[in-house]
């Protein structure tokens, strides 16, 4: 009955395969990062209109002190300075 399934509803398989429908770690605010990991922020980018891209920005250590009770707009603004920037591209799980 399963390859049945299968061809029945393809999209079954891409679930199944990818597992993507499960968060991990359980129970964890992924939009709280500060929670997770030091001197880390959540923003969102605006890619095009209707798509926004949920994104943590976390600084090195080394600059970890400057950063402590810094909001958001401190975060923004170390982007644009002149240490370089690390894009991780962490997968398929539809989460950070």
């Amino acid at each position: 009955s399963v390859p049945f399934l299968v061809r029945l509803f393809p999209i079954v398989l891409t679930k199944f395969v990818f597992l993507n429908f499960l968060a991990f770690p359980f129970f964890t605010d992924l939009r709280r990062p500060e929670l997770l990991v030091n001197n880390t922020v959540s923003l969102y980018l605006v890619t095009e209109p209707g798509v926004t891209v949920g994104v943590w920005h976390t600084v090195p250590g080394s600059r970890g002190a400057e950063a402590q009770g810094k909001d958001q707009r401190w975060y923004e603004e170390a982007l644009a300075d002149a240490h370089p920037v690390i894009i991780y591209l962490h997968g398929n799980g539809g989460t950070r």
